[in-house]
C-alpha cells in the first residue's frame, strides 16, 4: 500500500467517524415544545408535517391528551422508522433486513385562532405504513390497514378555538412478513390540515378530462363536487378558470347552482382551451383548473387542480398513441422507497430518480 493510499485512507476514516459524532450530537429528545400555532389562510389544504413527535414501541395510554410525551423524539414529517435499522437478516431477509414490523406512536399538539371558528377542518394523510389508527383528543377518529392509500378525517366535531390545546394522536403496527420488499414503516408521505367554509368543493372533488384535443383546441371536461354542510339550501356561484403556465387565464365558465342542505352536488361544465400546449413526454406542460365557489363578490372557497391536455388511445394494431403519435411503452416497475434514504418522501430524490431513468430510455413506471 502507497503512502498516498494509506492518508487518504486515513482521511476517509476521519470524515467518517467525524459526520458519526456529528449526528450522534443531534438532540433528538426534549422538553415540550410549544403548541403548533395553526395560521388561517386561504390556501387549502395546507402543510401539518411540523411539530410532531415519535415513540418507537407500545405507549399504553398515548391516545391521551394528557399523556406526557415530552422525552419522545421531536421530528418533521414524513418519516420512515425502519431505515435506521437494526440491520438483522436472520430476522429481515425480505426487506433488506431492516426491521419493518413493530408499533410507533406519532403525537401533534396544535391550536386554533378564535378566527377560525364556524370553519370545518378535515386532515388528509398521504401515507402511513400501516394499520393506522388516528385519534383526536383521546376520540378514536378512525383507521386505515393498508399502508400505501390515503385516507383522511373530518376533525370539525372535536375541535374548539382560541388557544386551548389539541392532541393529534396516531398508532401504526406493520406487520411481520407482511412484505417481500422494503416498505419502509410510519408516517412516510406528508400529512395536510384543510379548512373550509361551510359551502365548498369536496375532498378530490375534481375530474378533469380532455375528450377532444387537437392543435387548433382542446376541449376541457370537469365535474366538480360542491357540499353544502349548513341545515338549508345554499345558492352559489361555481366559477372554473382554466390557467396556463404563464398563470393567464385559458378559458372559463361560470355557472350559479342551488345545493340542497346537507347534500353534495356534482357540476358539470365543458371549456375549449384554443392553440392548447399539448402534454408530451419531452413537453410536459401543465395547466391548472381553478374552482371557486363564490357568494356575490365573495370568493368563499377556491380549489386547484394541475392537468395536462392530450389524448391517448389504444389500438390492438398500432398499440399505444399519444398526441396522435405512435410510442413504444418503455417501462419499469419502481417501488416507492428510495434506497438508503428510506420511504420518507423526498421530492428532489424522486425527481433525480425519475431523471436517471428517463436518461436511461424510460418513459412509463408503474
Amino acid at each position: 500500500m502507497t503512502g498516498t493510499s494509506m492518508i487518504s485512507k486515513s482521511l476517509c476514516r476521519s470524515f467518517i467517524t467525524t459526520v458519526c459524532l456529528f449526528f450522534l450530537l443531534i438532540p433528538t429528545r426534549g422538553a415540550a415544545e410549544t403548541p403548533t400555532a395553526v395560521e388561517v389562510s386561504g390556501q387549502r389544504p395546507v402543510s401539518f408535517n411540523r411539530g410532531w413527535r415519535f415513540f418507537k414501541g407500545e405507549a399504553v395510554g398515548a391516545e391521551n391528551p394528557a399523556f406526557d410525551d415530552s422525552s419522545w423524539r421531536a421530528l418533521r414529517l414524513p418519516h420512515d422508522w425502519a431505515i435506521a435499522g437494526p440491520f438483522d437478516p436472520q430476522q429481515n431477509p425480505h426487506t433488506g433486513a431492516l426491521p419493518i414490523s413493530g408499533t410507533g406512536w406519532y403525537r401533534k399538539t396544535f391550536i386554533l385562532p378564535e378566527s377560525a371558528r364556524n370553519s370545518y377542518f378535515s386532515i388528509e394523510f398521504d401515507g402511513a405504513m400501516s394499520n393506522a389508527v388516528v385519534w383526536l383528543n383521546g376520540q378514536e377518529l378512525g383507521g386505515r390497514p393498508y399502508g400505501y392509500s390515503s385516507f383522511a378525517f373530518d376533525l370539525t366535531s372535536e375541535l374548539h378555538f382560541g388557544g386551548e390545546p389539541h392532541v393529534l394522536a396516531v398508532r401504526l403496527a406493520p406487520e411481520d412478513h407482511a412484505s417481500r420488499w422494503y416498505p419502509g414503516a410510519g408516517i412516510y408521505r406528508n400529512v395536510w390540515l384543510d379548512r373550509t367554509g361551510p359551502v365548498y368543493v369536496a375532498h378530490w372533488g375534481t375530474y378533469v378530462t380532455t375528450p377532444e384535443v387537437s392543435d387548433q383546441k382542446a376541449t376541457v371536461q370537469v365535474k366538480t363536487e360542491v357540499r353544502n354542510r349548513l341545515d338549508h339550501a345554499s345558492s352559489v356561484v361555481l366559477r372554473t378558470i382554466i390557467l396556463d403556465a404563464t398563470r393567464k387565464a385559458a378559458g372559463q365558465n361560470c355557472e350559479r347552482i342551488t345545493i340542497p342542505a346537507n347534500a353534495t352536488q356534482t357540476v358539470s361544465t365543458r371549456l375549449t382551451v384554443a392553440r392548447p400546449q399539448l402534454w408530451d413526454i419531452d413537453h410536459p406542460y401543465l395547466y391548472t383548473l381553478v374552482s371557486e365557489v363564490a357568494e356575490g363578490k365573495n370568493v368563499r372557497d377556491r380549489y386547484l387542480t394541475p392537468f395536462g391536455v392530450r389524448s391517448i388511445a389504444f389500438d390492438k394494431e398500432k398499440g399505444f398513441s399519444l398526441n396522435g403519435r405512435r410510442l413504444k411503452l418503455h417501462g419499469v416497475c419502481l417501488h416507492h422507497d428510495l434506497g438508503a434514504l428510506g420511504a420518507a418522501v423526498n421530492r428532489r430524490a424522486t425527481e433525480r430518480e425519475l431523471q436517471i431513468l428517463k436518461a436511461a430510455g424510460v418513459n412509463a413506471v408503474r
